[in-house]
Formats: structure tokens, sequence, C-alpha cells
């Protein structure tokens, strides 16, 4: 049986309804020295799931060009509005990722590269964290919110603008 401390917020399996395993003096670093090698990968079933479904969508795109007309959809919004959206160079820039050409990546989507790299990063924290024992937590406040969402409109403007032509995909 699994029990989580309220403050603590750790994992600890329990061998009868009294007693704990790992939660007795000096828990802490070895708190998880009484767990198996089943519960790490259990614990790392979710982030291997995610992993496998970017790595499969990396894959996908690497191998169909998206610089070849009719491959995928065209952005309603360019389409539509002949606007282009933050998204807009998305796929061209993941394709050139794949291809290992990260200055072609960052001209087609300087922020999508971005996330691709953020992703990267929050992904192997998870990782760290389930190996752990510890729960993953990204706790952004509005601040932080705002100010991605700031910081995506103004990359939308300007690619917009006649002067950000350089940030056209």
């Amino acid at each position: 049986m699994r029990r989580v401390n309220a403050e603590t917020q750790r994992v600890t399996r329990a061998e009868s309804p009294g007693t704990t395993v790992g939660a007795g003096a000096g828990a802490g670093a070895g708190a998880d020295a009484g767990l198996g090698a089943g519960d790490v990968l259990r614990r790392l079933a979710v982030p291997g799931g995610i992993l496998a479904a970017v790595v499969g969508a990396f894959a996908y795109v690497g191998a169909v060009d998206p610089n070849q007309p009719g491959h995928y959809p065209v952005c309603p919004l360019l389409r539509f509005t002949g606007v282009y959206c933050p998204g807009c160079g998305g796929l061209r820039g993941a394709y050139a990722l794949v291809h290992g050409d990260f200055a072609a990546a960052l001209t087609d989507n300087a922020v999508a590269v971005a996330g691709y790299l953020v992703f990267a990063v929050v992904w192997t924290v998870w990782v760290v964290r389930s190996v752990r024992g510890r729960p993953m937590r990204i706790d952004l406040g509005p601040v932080h919110l705002w100010s991605v969402g700031a910081l995506v409109l103004v990359f939308t403007v300007v690619r917009n603008l006649p002067s950000g032509g350089w940030l056209h995909p």
C-alpha cells in the first residue's frame, strides 16, 4: 500500500497498516531505498510515453517535408488574413531541427524552437524528479503567464511588420 505524507508530499510504501518503509529516522535522500526497480519503472511510464509521442511526432515531421505543399494544412489565419500567427513556421522549424539545421530552425520560428528547448529541459527535470519519487510541479504565477503571452504577442506583431521580415517563416 502506498501512502503520501501530506506535509512533504513524499510517497512511501506501507508493509502493514501501521508501518511504512523508508519513513523513519533518517528519511530524506534514502527514503526511496526500499522501493524496487518496478516502482521506478512505473513512475517513468508517463514521462516515457510523452517522450515516445514527441519523438514520433518529430520523426514524422522529419520524414514528411513541410516545405513541400500539400503535406500539411495551411494556417487558416495566414490563408484568410495574410497575417503570420505565432505558430507559422513551427513545423518547418521542427523539420530543420530534426535535420540538424539549427539556424534554419530559428529563422522559421524562433519561439517554437525556444518552446522545444523549454520542453526538453522540463521533461528532463520531470524524469529526474520521477526517479527520486518527488512530484513534478510547475507553479507559474500570473506574472509568468502574462509575460509569456506578452512575448508571443510581441513576436507576432513584429514578424508581421514590414521591418520584421527576418522573422517571416
